[in-house]
């Protein structure tokens, strides 16, 4: 079985994220990136399948050079092979085009993505791939397990949960309980010196087509500072929810 898993460069979540240009660009000064968080659970389920199932396992990002770090840790956890697509990634359509232009050369069984990077939030990606390649796709997916070229997944609906079947080839928007985080595995020296001796292809992107353009960034307003409210002054609450919180 033949598994890629697409990886997302994104800020850590405890960066400061800061804009430049008057707001039109992300500065990444000083700004520490990881593997997007449900991209890693989806590598951790793919090393399982390498264990179990004697899977191949490809990451692929569309990015910079800067992305490379990303991906070599990728290849440390256990990965077979890197490709970068050399790129800014535009868009959300834009880094599934490349993707799926690449799947379309490059056959894969399964292909694993998060459901979401934490950076735009998006969730387009995996979506946008499916329809591209005409594969069955299935997202916030919870769990996989796959036999004979039959998948069985889970996946979070609202107020529950729901199992399906279906045949290969399959591309799944993964998030936690794909595996847990306690499950999350940490490059150890071994893989680390290995990594560097493994594949990373950079290939050009098909075309430079996008979608959208970003116009201006802006960071969510302040809180507000909390008013507290004494225990023996319930008019004054309810005063305060009405006319000032708007819930009553």
């Amino acid at each position: 079985m033949k598994i890629l898993v697409c990886i997302s460069h994104v800020p850590d979540t405890t960066s400061k994220i800061n804009f430049s240009d008057d707001n039109k660009m992300f500065d990444n000064q000083g700004v520490q990136f990881v593997i997007n968080p449900n991209d890693e659970f989806g590598l951790t389920r793919a090393m399982w399948f390498k264990e179990k199932q004697n899977a191949t396992v490809d990451v692929i990002n569309v990015g910079s050079s800067v992305t490379e770090p990303t991906l070599r840790k990728a290849l440390a956890i256990g990965a077979d092979k890197a490709i970068r697509i050399d790129s800014e990634p535009i868009d959300g359509f834009f880094v599934a085009k490349q993707i799926s232009d690449y799947i379309t050369s490059n056959p894969y069984d399964l292909i694993i993505a998060g459901r979401e990077s934490i950076d735009y939030n998006g969730a387009m990606v995996p979506g946008l791939i499916a329809g591209l390649t005409k594969m069955n796709f299935i997202t916030n997916c919870t769990n996989l397990e796959i036999e004979n070229n039959f998948a069985t997944l889970e996946r979070e609906i609202d107020g529950g949960k729901e199992i399906l079947t279906c045949n290969l080839p399959l591309i799944i928007g993964g998030q936690k309980g794909l595996v847990e985080e306690s499950d999350l595995r940490i490059p150890n020296m071994r893989g680390i010196m290995q990594a560097r001796q493994k594949p990373l292809d950079v290939i050009p992107c098909s075309d430079l087509d996008s979608k959208t353009k970003s116009i201006k960034f802006q960071k969510p307003a302040p809180r507000e500072e909390v008013k507290l409210v004494s225990s023996d002054n319930l008019d004054q609450l309810i005063e305060m929810l009405h006319n000032e919180a708007k819930v009553l």
